[in-house]
C-alpha cells in the first residue's frame, strides 16, 4: 500500500522527516509520497481540498494522511475512514470529509488502540505518535478493527454557501495556491446558466470582465478569471501573483454579477 502525507507542517522544521522515519522504522519497505506540506498553519479547509482534489489520482487502497490538527491533545479523535477503496487517516476535525465525499463512507474506526501508538504518547505531536504508526501498520495488512472500535459519524467540514440575487452571486477565497491564485468555493455548475463573456468578477476593488478558459487569454501581468482544474472559480494574474497584487486573502468575498449590455 502506498501512503501520502498532507501536513501544514513548515518545510524548515523536522516534523515531516520525523513521521517518515516512524514509518519506515514499522514497515521498512513502505512507499510514502509527500502530498503537500507547508499549507497556511492550522488550515482545515485547505488540506481537506488539496485531499479531496488529489485522492482520487493515486492507486486504489492507497493511505492517505492528513495532519492540520489545531486540536492535537483536545477531545477530538484521532480517525481512521474507509472509504471507496482508500482510508484515510487523521484528525475528526473535518480535514478528511471532502475527499470522503457526501455518502456515508464504508467504516470508521477511533484510533483508540494503543497498541498501534508510540509510547510515550504526545498531546502535541499525534502525526508521530498515533498518524504515522496507524498508517505504517494498516500498510502491513493489520485489519482496520484492530485500530479501535468503530464510529457512525465523524465530523464534516462545511461547504461555504455561494448566495444567489437578481444581480448575480457572491461567494468567497477558499484557498491561496503557491502561485497566488486565488481560488473561490463558486463551482462550475453555478455558473453555467450565465454568460461568461458577460460576466465581472469583483475582488475588492479588482474588476475582471468575462471567464476565461486559459491564463494565456490574457496578457501578462493581467488579471483573468477562470474554472480551474478543480472545476472552481479561480482569479489569477497571468505570469504574476493575484494574490499579492490585489492583497486578497481567505475568506475575501468574491462577487460575480451579469455585465448588462
Amino acid at each position: 500500500m502506498l501512503i501520502t502525507l498532507t501536513t501544514d507542517f513548515a518545510p524548515k522544521d523536522p516534523f515531516v522527516g520525523i513521521m517518515k522515519g516512524v514509518i519506515c522504522g514499522i514497515h521498512p519497505a513502505a512507499r510514502v509520497v509527500d502530498l503537500s506540506h507547508g499549507l497556511p498553519p492550522q488550515d482545515v479547509m485547505a488540506a481537506a481540498l488539496i485531499l479531496k482534489h488529489s485522492a482520487p489520482y493515486f492507486p486504489r487502497a492507497s493511505i492517505h494522511v492528513a495532519v492540520v490538527d489545531p486540536g492535537v491533545g483536545s477531545a477530538r479523535r484521532p480517525i481512521l475512514i474507509a472509504s471507496g477503496g482508500n482510508y484515510f487517516v487523521g484528525p475528526d476535525n473535518g480535514v478528511l470529509s471532502l475527499a470522503v465525499g457526501p455518502d456515508p463512507p464504508a467504516r470508521i474506526f477511533h484510533l483508540s488502540n494503543p497498541t498501534y501508538h508510540l509510547r510515550p504518547t504526545s498531546a502535541t505531536f499525534h502525526g508521530r505518535d498515533i498518524f504515522a504508526p496507524v498508517a505504517a501498520h494498516l500498510a502491513l495488512g493489520i485489519s482496520p478493527e484492530a485500530f479501535g472500535e468503530s464510529l457512525d459519524r465523524f465530523v464534516r467540514i462545511p461547504w461555504p454557501r455561494v448566495a444567489a440575487s437578481e444581480l448575480g452571486i457572491e461567494g468567497e477565497i477558499l484557498y491561496i495556491d503557491g502561485f497566488g491564485n486565488l481560488f473561490t468555493n463558486i463551482r462550475e455548475p453555478e455558473l453555467i446558466a450565465l454568460p461568461k463573456k458577460n460576466l465581472v468578477v469583483c475582488v475588492g476593488e479588482l474588476v475582471i470582465r468575462g471567464i476565461a478558459r486559459s491564463y494565456s487569454e490574457r496578457e501578462p501581468g493581467d488579471y483573468v478569471a477562470l474554472i480551474n482544474s478543480w472545476g472552481l472559480l479561480e482569479i489569477a494574474m497571468n505570469q504574476g501573483s493575484a494574490q499579492q497584487g490585489c492583497r486578497a486573502k481567505r475568506g475575501d468575498k468574491v462577487k460575480i454579477r451579469v455585465n448588462p449590455q
